[in-house]
């Protein structure tokens, strides 16, 4: 399967392409154009039922999990070698299947996520335990050991990245895995599928079943052979597979939504500053849960900000994903665009201003919104405390450092947090109030595999990334050998 020929779309389980059980389909949608460009399996709950077994299968067997760290290792590194060598049918895919401006695929998704498998095959080699001193005449060591089958469920708007940031940890410390990927944006997964069998994956240890969240969806997650939910999507969804999870006592991780605050202070460089603030809203179409959608300004630069923000928005290059100068691509489906609308009309019946765009761009049929920055709505507005997932900034002002921190921590989401300050001291001082899983500063989106994120309150719990998330994959397990 290529991004040049497609394929309809089928069920890999236990290292077979098979049709669903009923014979069921759904359609993909191309965002850039509304038209649909093929089919995939749409599993139920034998087919889910059928790919958990594999896994198990496959875990109990010990092909995998029996393994050493090191061997595990060089598979996933020829996992990432694959994602290099296909970068730019991997990218194409990415592109069609989400929307997303070409260039932004091969710099980000596919170079990410191939950095992802490499990262993860690299602690794979450094799975250890340790040894405990204690009083007593015995030996006491700790070890590592995977939990079993891994359900990941993942979303629309990153595909690769956030199936390979659950993946890689899983399969290096020794997992199988059901992959569920997003109704909308399932191609990626599919072609990953691929790989990992080329790769040397054996059979069994990593299953993908295409479908609905509902059916597909519920069916993993309350199967009675899944050991781990690791989970990416919406808070509301989040809070149902949690509880749903917590009742068979299954250990979660959970990314769930954002709605960062991006605090600009007048010391801040503001020619950098401006750069950092309109790719935090519009990486991606919007549709980022780490992405900065509300821009908190002090009042001395407040006017000045926002009159540079109104003359460069409208020039960032929206359009057709597949030219290499699009910045900005279509929302991923026409569902989340009336999702956007529907806010942007909320905050002018609120009497707010629209400092520039504020409708739909009519491009060849796709599911296009032009960005938008809304000044003059108060804090306990809406479009402020929810989140929004489109290409919309709604901007602030604040007086002090203390009422910046109370704006920016006012919402019930804690994933992610940016300042822009010239000072050193400032910086660190506020970075330690906000309530959020990870905090840049003088810039927005640096990401690497190596450090962890994740968010607090209802941004969910557990850590992707870094050493915390291989732990989130393993159990600890306690030997102590009498020495008498």
């Amino acid at each position: 399967m290529t991004a040049f020929e497609i394929e309809p779309g089928r069920l890999f389980v236990a290292g077979q392409w098979c049709e669903a059980a009923d014979g069921a389909r759904i359609e993909v949608v191309d965002p850039s154009r509304g038209a649909v460009v093929t089919t995939v399996a749409e599993a139920g709950a034998a087919d889910v039922d059928a790919a958990v077994r594999a896994a198990r299968e496959a875990f109990d067997g010990g092909g995998w999990s029996g393994l050493s760290g090191r061997e595990r290792g060089r598979v996933l590194h020829r996992v990432a070698e694959l994602i290099r060598e296909r970068a730019d049918e991997v990218a194409e895919l990415e592109s069609l299947d989400v929307g997303k401006p070409i260039t932004l695929c091969r710099a980000v998704d596919v170079t990410n996520t191939a950095n992802d498998y490499e990262y993860f095959a690299a602690l794979a080699y450094s799975l250890d335990g340790a040894v405990r001193d204690t009083p007593m005449n015995a030996l006491a060591y700790t070890k590592r050991e995977p939990l079993g089958v891994v359900a990941a469920i993942t979303p629309f708007n990153f595909p690769l990245i956030l199936a390979g940031s659950k993946i890689g940890p899983a399969l290096a410390a020794g997992n199988t895995v059901v992959h569920k990927p997003a109704d909308e944006t399932p191609l990626s997964a599919l072609y990953m599928a691929r790989l990992f069998q080329e790769a040397g994956v054996p059979d069994g240890v990593v299953n993908v079943v295409t479908g609905t969240g509902p059916v597909a969806g519920e069916a993993l997650l309350r199967h009675r052979g899944v050991d781990k939910v690791a989970f990416t999507g919406s808070t509301a969804v989040g809070r149902h597979v949690a509880s749903t999870a917590g009742e068979a006592l299954k250990p979660v991780t959970m990314e769930l939504g954002g709605n960062a605050a991006h605090l600009v202070f007048e010391d801040a460089d503001l020619e950098k500053a401006v750069g950092a603030v309109i790719k935090a809203f519009v990486f991606n179409t919007g549709q980022f849960c780490m992405g900065g959608p509300r821009l908190l300004v002090a009042r001395s630069v407040y006017s000045t900000l926002l009159g540079i923000l109104a003359e460069a928005v409208p020039g960032v290059p929206v359009g057709d994903p597949r030219l290499p100068e699009t910045v900005v691509g279509p929302m991923a489906g026409e569902k989340h665009l009336k999702k956007v609308e529907e806010y942007v009309d909320l905050a002018r019946k609120e009497g707010a201003r629209i400092v520039c765009g504020g409708e739909r761009l009519d491009l060849d049929g796709g599911y296009y919104y032009k960005p938008t920055v809304i000044a003059d709505l108060s804090n306990d507005s809406r479009v402020v405390q929810e989140e929004v997932f489109g290409p919309v900034l709604t901007v602030q002002p604040f007086d002090t450092e203390d009422e910046a921190v109370t704006l920016a921590n006012s919402t019930p989401y804690g994933l992610a947090s940016g300042i822009q300050t010239g000072n050193l001291a400032r910086a660190h001082r506020i970075a330690d109030r906000l309530q959020a899983g990870i905090v840049w500063i003088n810039d927005w989106a640096m990401l690497d595999p190596a450090v962890p994120f994740g968010g607090v309150k209802d941004s969910g719990f557990g850590r992707e990334y870094g050493p915390e998330a291989l732990g989130a994959y393993t159990r600890v397990k306690s030997v102590v050998v009498s020495l008498d």
